[in-house]
């Protein structure tokens, strides 16, 4: 008996503008065939800016799949599959914030899966210092607030449940632990 499962087939349902839906075709261990759900995603990068103050900058926003308004960390997926993580994260700090920074002041915190049973988006995750106040360019569909918090202050938010993104999460206890 094969030591691990054999996808057989990937059948693509849907493809849409962010993510493409697959039905797998998947041979387990023990010779049984069964069907799974897999979301495509090309990839993405989040940013943890810090100011000189040390204020960490957050993005609010409303998101449809939960209907609510979320504080998050400044993120956006990539423009092909073959963009890197970097050149995201960078563009989507200045878009989403109004802040800006050298590459070179780009660090990569964390990389992560964000939903390993169905889905193999990866957002790498990066620190940005030495920000300077440009403007947003928020793309038509987005509204966004931008707020500045102590890393206390969100650490809080986390255990309190305010903040429920698991990509922020996951950036700020990273943050927490590694910088503070």
């Amino acid at each position: 008996m094969p030591d691990r499962a054999e996808r057989i087939n990937r059948e693509l349902v849907h493809k849409g503008a962010i993510i493409d839906l697959n039905k797998d075709t998947m041979k387990l261990p023990d010779g049984r065939i069964e069907y799974f759900d897999f979301i495509y995603h090309k990839g993405a990068a989040a940013v943890v800016p810090v100011r000189d103050d040390g204020k960490i900058l957050m993005v609010r926003q409303y998101r449809n799949a939960v209907d609510q308004y979320t504080i998050e960390v400044p993120a956006g997926g990539k423009n092909g599959a073959d963009e890197p993580t970097l050149e995201c994260a960078y563009r989507e700090l200045e878009e989403e914030t109004g802040y800006y920074t050298d590459r070179e002041n780009l660090e990569l915190l964390l990389s992560l899966y964000t939903t390993v049973a169905f889905c193999n988006e990866q957002i790498d995750i990066y620190v940005a210092k030495n920000l300077t106040k440009t403007e947003q360019h928020l793309d038509d569909d987005e509204y966004i607030d931008v707020e500045a918090y102590t890393i206390d202050e969100l650490v809080d938010m986390v255990i309190s449940g305010e903040i429920v993104d698991a990509k922020t999460i996951a950036a700020i206890m990273t943050y927490k632990v590694k910088y503070c």
